[in-house]
């Protein structure tokens, strides 16, 4: 039986080559909560798989192949594969954050079901990201603070953590991208389940190829954004929100 620990950090990989190692180094170093890391990966043959292989760390770390591909799907196949109170969705290449992962928890432990890691609010940062997608980013997590209920200032950000309440809980309906991470944030708000955030910067990559395909998955992220928008607005009620089961 594999052990239990109180997060399981979600690294989805594409080929990171010898930068996972920094990324993984730097949560053994800065992240004093327990954890496991789960590698969620497309191929075998994946460069990152025999990298991690060849190195040691005080932290367990395991793998798990995507049973589809892209991004969506590696992150839903290590949400099945956790059993942790709660789960870290954690970028393949940031080696900004690593220090700030114990407070997300403190923060869930505080009674919080969704942690967002905030490049908009105050101490956060937003580097070197290219001005077509910082302007949607930042029109879209702005309007929905502004604009609905949702008490968070960066919607958008993959970057977060959910409780195993939410995810036992919330049927996820999206199918590309990172839209997942705004479904939720938007059904949680839905539903009342406390929401928090604390600040975090964000660093354009430059090693690998980004995932995030903009003008393709924008109408999907648009569905979510309006539903968090009806929310308010149209005072659409938690019995809306499609469930697994209700564990309250």
């Amino acid at each position: 039986m594999v052990e239990k620990y109180p997060i399981d950090i979600i690294i989805p990989v594409f080929n990171e080559g010898k930068s996972i190692v920094n990324v993984l180094k730097l949560l053994e170093e800065k992240v004093n909560t327990k954890f496991r890391v789960l590698i969620c990966y497309d191929f075998d043959e994946d460069t990152s798989i025999s990298v991690v292989k060849e190195k040691n760390f005080t932290f367990p770390i395991s793998f798990i192949k995507n049973k589809s591909s892209g991004p969506h799907s590696a992150v839903i196949s290590g949400f099945e594969g956790s059993n942790s109170e709660c789960v870290i969705v954690f970028p393949g290449d940031d080696i900004s954050n690593q220090g700030i992962l114990d407070e997300m928890y403190a923060e869930f432990k505080a009674g919080n079901e969704i942690v967002v890691a905030s490049r908009f609010m105050k101490g956060g940062s937003m580097i070197g990201c290219p001005l077509v997608k910082s302007i949607f980013v930042r029109a879209a997590s702005y309007t929905l603070f502004y604009l609905s209920s949702i008490p968070v200032r960066d919607a958008s950000n993959g970057f977060r953590l959910f409780s195993t309440k939410v995810l036992e809980n919330i049927e996820i309906e999206s199918s590309e991208g990172f839209t997942y991470s705004l479904e939720l944030l938007v059904k949680c708000q839905r539903i009342g389940w406390k929401i928090g955030e604390i600040p975090a910067s964000w660093i354009e990559r430059t090693e690998g190829k980004s995932s995030f395909k903009l003008f393709y998955w924008l109408p999907k992220y648009l569905k979510w954004y309006f539903f968090g928008l009806a929310t308010y607005w149209l005072k659409r009620r938690a019995e809306t929100v499609k469930l697994k089961k209700l564990n309250r």
